[in-house]
């Protein structure tokens, strides 16, 4: 099944310390089903020095939320997300609320022969 977020989706976040948040989705990661949103969730990491890295130091990075715990935002407001085939036969992520399509993102996958 689809996810109901993509990159570049603007998401509120539902549950957990970061309640009530917006952010945009960065990156999804499919395989444990969880996503990491800009300037959300914010690590702190200790880098030893290397190569890549010859001063080392301490790194702050976005660590990733579960997917269930967010949702999209359509019209400043969080809304569930529903799957719509159209008569082209392109799938279309959907607004439940309104029935609007989310964002330009929203084509599952293109046209079917």
């Amino acid at each position: 099944m689809p996810a109901h977020v993509k990159k570049g989706d603007t998401v509120y976040i539902r549950s957990g310390d970061h309640k009530g948040t917006t952010g945009e989705v960065i990156r999804v990661i499919t395989k444990s089903q969880s996503v990491v949103i800009k300037g959300v969730n914010l690590r702190t990491k200790h880098m030893r020095p290397s190569q890549r890295n010859p001063q080392g130091g301490v790194v702050t990075i976005e660590a990733p939320i579960h997917m269930s715990k967010v949702s999209p935002v359509v019209d400043g407001k969080p809304v569930r997300v529903g799957f719509r085939v159209k008569a082209d036969g392109s799938k279309v992520r959907v607004a439940r609320k309104g029935g609007k399509d989310l964002a330009e993102l929203s084509v599952v996958h293109g046209a079917r022969k």
